[in-house]
Parts: structure tokens; C-alpha cells; sequence
């Protein structure tokens, strides 16, 4: 007989048994439900509500349990249900009636909502990990290519000098705001809703701050309906990492445009690329192009769970269970994602010449002649006409600005001379624009700085 079976006169139909069931994905969360059902013996023992030899056979029983499991000794019953009512059946089966205590003043709303947090607490904290280690080679890389000199682009189309070290920042820029989300994330996974019971709380005198603080929780739940039914931080982890994922896969774009011929800025480390089955020539990214292809992967959990929550009535409702493979599955792509991404880029092979030839091409400096009509006291609105003009006249001659006679400048505007030249070189362009924030040298360095020290605080408990 099932462990609430009491009320009914049938056994449930096998195909109902294996649609109900949920044990087949939720065992992993095994370690969780055991530490939290060991934090609640104790604190039942506490209060009184079991005899202290009770929770000591049950504390016992259940680290037992654990280390079997983790032997792979244990074999999950389809007919339990879930990691919750296994471990619980388990329990009875070794050590007797004081098995069936272990649940007082608890239901299993109130248990998976506790193991879901617990496991959402862990997951960030590795994850966090891993993008500090990412961040930590984009820094690195950064610090190697301050004079790197590379197109920078807007609409895929060349714009304006700047530097790899610029470029490999602004990753670090968004890979940091996804440090932040996930740090505001566990903020909120870190609130303790066991003592919830089903709904409603329980009529035993519970100790739910003793519990809090053997769990590790900063708070304590104070709507014991919201205790059972909140998934709020579940969403906001898949947000998290869809928008983590989202940022791997415009770099991974990137990458893969990079080690074409038609830019060859860089080379993969064939550690990770692999070949054709036909074409022997062939060098692909897969590994960049899995990653930009698993983004949806991510996206869809999201969206699967924000449709699943968002027609369901107070407390808890079964279609709650529906968190639980769409949680896995996108903190599991996630952690495969973030470190090869990571590998990847540390191993890769820059070509230095490659990029800056690519910054010469398509009149990149012409912003830059702009400004330098406007400082010797043309308006920009005239100024960006002449150098229109300029442009026009270049691409009609085939030649770049920096190609051009003075007599050339000068035909196009009076107001040209000597000093034209020295203001519109590759480096000049990139050492101007010395604003923090900006692509020069001086300006990277101060910024690799502020790096450097946000590298070595800690984000997370």
C-alpha cells in the first residue's frame, strides 16, 4: 500500500503509477531531502514531539541510506513516487515505527520545496564558480591585448578602431551582471519554508529557526501558502541562466565568424574543433555553435515553467512537479556550457595582423577626421558632411584616407593639413578615445584595474 493510501479502496493503475511518478529525475535530489529530514528529526527532538533514541536511529538510518545510495546499493521504487516517500520507505523498512515518526509536522509540500531551494542554493554557488573562472581568462586575455588592434562594429558593418582588450571586456561587463542576478537570485532561494506543512502550517510547536540555522537558511518563510507554492526563485534562476547562455552565444557567434577564412582573426585549439566526414580540409566550431544551440534549449525551460505557473491557484498543485526536469536539465547545460566556453577562448590563437588589417579596411578612421575638422572650429554637422564627401571620393578612387595626398584633402576642403595624417593612423584612433570606458591603452588599464580587485572579492556565502 501507498504510504496515503489509506483512504483508498484501489491500487492505482501502473500507467498511473509511472505518469505520477517522479523519482526518476528527482532522485537526484537525494542529499538535500536527507540532510533536511535529519535537520527536521532534530529539531522534532528538541521540541519533544520524538525521544532523543528515535532521532538518533533516524539520523543513523538516513546516513545510511545516503552512503547506499551513493554506492549505488539503492533501487529506487516507481511505486514511492519520489525521492521523498523512497527515502522515507527506506527509512521504516530499516529501523521500524520510528521511520513513520519522521514526518510529523511535515508534508511533502513543504519537503520538496526545502530540497528545491537547497539544491538552487548549490547550483549557484557552482556556477558562480565557473563564470569567476571564466571572467578570470577573459582578464587575462584582456590584460595580453591592450594593443590589439581590431574593427569594432555596429550592424555587422565596420565602424571604428579599438582593441581586443576592448572587445573581450564588454563580455566581462555582461558576465559580471550575470553574477549579480544569480547573487540576487540566491538571496531569495534563501529563505527556509520547511515548517509549511501542506499548507496551512502544523498544530505541533515547531522550531522552525533551529531548523533554519542547521540548514544554513538566512530567514524563514512567513505565509506558510507562499512557503509551498512559490517557485518565484526557480524562474528567476532560469531567467538567470537563459540570459547567461544568451551572452556565451552572441560571443560564440562571434568565435565563429572570427576563425572563418573570411575574417581568420583567430584559430581554435583543435582540442576544440573538430573535422568533416568528407571534406578533409574542414576546422569547425562545433563546440561555439553547440553552445549558441543549446541557448534555446535554456529559453525553452524558462518559458516551460513561466506557462506552467502562471494559471495555477493557491497552494500547492501538482503541476508544481513540472519545475523539477526543466531546472535540472538547464543548470546541467549551463554547467557544461560555461567551462568548455571557457577552455576554448584561453587556448585559442589570435591573429594580431589579421585583425588589425581588418581595422584598416572600410574607412574606420573616418569619424576620427571628423573630429579633428571639428577641433581645428568646423561644427560636427559640417565636418561629418565634408568627411562624407571624403569617403565618397575614396571609394570612387579606390583608396583609404590615410592614402590620400594633402592636395586630395584639401580639394575636398580648405581647412585640411599636415596634421591630418598623424590624427587618423590605426593608434591614433584607439589612444584618443581615452575616456574610461573607451579602447585605449591608459583607459583599459584603469579599467583591468577596477578588474582585478572585483576578481578578488568574494560574490557569494
Amino acid at each position: 500500500m501507498k504510504l496515503w493510501g489509506g483512504r483508498f479502496t484501489k491500487p492505482t493503475d501502473a500507467l498511473t503509477d509511472d505518469f505520477n511518478s517522479s523519482i526518476h529525475f528527482d532522485h537526484v535530489l537525494y542529499s538535500y531531502d536527507i540532510e533536511g529530514s535529519i535537520a527536521h528529526g532534530k529539531m522534532l527532538v528538541k521540541q519533544g514531539i520524538l525521544t532523543k533514541e528515535e532521532g538518533e536511529k533516524i539520523e543513523q538510518g538516513l546516513l545510511e541510506i545516503k552512503k547506499d545510495i551513493e554506492n549505488g546499493t539503492v533501487v529506487f521504487d516507481v511505486d514511492a513516487e519520489d525521492i521523498h516517500m523512497n527515502i522515507e520507505k527506506l527509512l521504516t523498512e530499516r529501523i521500524g515505527d520510528a521511520g513513520k515518526k519522521l514526518h510529523t509536522g511535515r508534508s511533502r509540500n513543504d519537503q520538496v520545496a526545502l530540497d528545491m531551494k537547497m539544491y538552487a542554493k548549490d547550483q549557484i554557488q557552482e556556477i558562480d564558480e565557473m563564470l569567476h573562472q571564466l571572467l578570470q581568462t577573459l582578464h587575462q586575455l584582456a590584460r595580453e591585448h591592450t594593443e590589439t588592434i581590431m574593427p569594432g562594429y555596429t550592424h555587422l558593418q565596420k565602424a571604428q578602431p579599438v582593441t581586443l582588450a576592448h572587445h573581450l571586456t564588454a563580455y566581462f561587463e555582461m558576465f559580471k551582471r550575470d553574477r549579480d542576478r544569480l547573487k540576487d537570485c540566491y538571496k531569495r532561494a534563501n529563505v527556509m519554508p520547511l515548517g509549511s506543512s501542506a499548507l496551512a502550517s502544523t498544530t505541533y510547536a515547531l522550531d522552525r529557526e533551529y531548523v533554519k540555522e542547521l540548514l544554513d537558511f538566512d530567514s524563514i518563510t512567513l505565509n506558510s501558502m507562499d512557503g509551498v507554492s512559490d517557485r518565484d526563485y526557480l524562474l528567476e534562476l532560469l531567467s538567470g541562466l537563459s540570459i547567461v547562455i544568451m551572452h556565451l552565444s552572441r560571443f560564440s557567434e562571434e568565435i565563429i565568424l572570427w576563425c572563418s577564412d573570411e575574417f581568420h582573426f583567430i584559430k581554435l585549439d583543435d582540442s576544440y574543433s573538430t573535422g568533416s566526414s568528407i571534406m578533409p580540409q574542414k576546422k569547425n566550431p562545433d563546440i561555439a555553435e553547440l553552445i549558441r544551440g543549446k541557448t534555446g534549449r535554456v529559453y525553452g525551460h524558462l518559458m516551460g515553467l513561466l506557462t506552467t505557473m502562471k494559471g495555477i491557484p493557491l497552494a500547492y498543485n501538482k503541476d508544481m512537479q513540472e519545475d523539477k526536469e526543466a531546472v535540472f536539465d538547464a543548470v546541467n547545460t549551463i554547467k557544461m556550457c560555461v567551462p568548455i566556453f571557457t577552455n576554448m577562448i584561453r587556448t585559442m590563437t589570435v591573429d594580431k595582423d589579421a585583425m588589425y588589417q581588418g581595422a584598416k579596411g572600410a574607412f574606420t578612421n573616418a569619424t576620427d577626421a571628423a573630429d579633428w575638422l571639428v577641433k581645428k572650429g568646423i561644427a560636427f554637422r559640417e565636418a561629418h558632411a565634408v568627411i562624407g564627401k571624403l569617403v565618397l571620393y575614396c571609394i570612387e578612387s579606390e583608396k583609404n584616407i590615410e592614402d590620400l595626398s594633402l592636395e586630395e584633402f584639401q580639394e575636398i576642403s580648405p581647412m585640411f593639413d599636415e596634421g591630418i595624417y598623424d590624427h587618423i593612423t590605426m593608434e591614433a584612433c584607439v589612444d584618443h578615445r581615452n575616456n574610461i570606458g573607451g579602447p585605449s591603452k591608459e583607459a583599459m588599464e584603469k579599467v583591468l584595474s577596477i578588474h582585478k580587485q572585483y576578481l578578488a572579492e568574494k560574490q557569494l556565502p
